[in-house]
């Protein structure tokens, strides 16, 4: 099902099953493209790339979670790191540039998130990010909750070969 939220932004379109054998999936996410994210030389800008997996990151934690009943995500989750290889240029569009998200590594304090920006024929970029649950009223790290775990493995997956490759370089 597609959403539409305010000022034309689509939501997720589906999570969907991903073809290998953990049973994981990949969350989807539908971003629009604006005008103004395009650089002098005609492209999506580099830092365009963070806030289009920061937009898919926020509706996988915060809404999708919601919806299935686990709401400490938005209760504090910090990005300790992120790594990004850009693949082609993406050129603005009026039809949003997809953004596959799922899990690839789960610990007690962190978990890592890997990314797809993409369209069913081109891959533009890859990336991971590592995140760290905090609490915000002590200002310090803490454990994944069990419900969180929960969610997390049900987006379980292996890296895709991309992402295998850019840690590689």
């Amino acid at each position: 099902m597609t959403d539409i939220a305010p000022i034309t932004a689509q939501r997720r379109e589906r999570d969907e099953p991903a073809a290998a054998p953990t049973g994981g999936r990949r969350h989807v996410y539908l971003c629009p493209l604006r005008w103004g994210d395009m650089d002098a030389f005609g492209h999506v800008n580099n830092v365009e790339y963070l806030r289009y997996l920061e937009q898919a990151r926020v509706d996988w934690m915060f809404e999708t979670a919601r919806e299935a009943g686990v709401d400490q995500f938005s209760l504090g989750t910090v990005v300790a790191r992120h790594e990004i290889e850009y693949k082609r240029p993406l050129v603005y569009r009026a039809a949003p540039v997809r953004v596959e998200i799922w899990v690839t590594k789960i610990a007690a304090a962190s978990f890592v998130c890997a990314y797809e920006v993409r369209d069913e024929d081109a891959l533009y970029a890859v990336a991971q990010t590592t995140l760290v649950p905090f609490d915000l009223a002590e200002q310090r790290p803490r454990r994944i909750a069990p419900e969180e775990n929960f969610y997390l493995r049900q987006y379980l997956l292996d890296p895709a070969p991309a992402v295998k490759a850019a840690r590689a370089v």
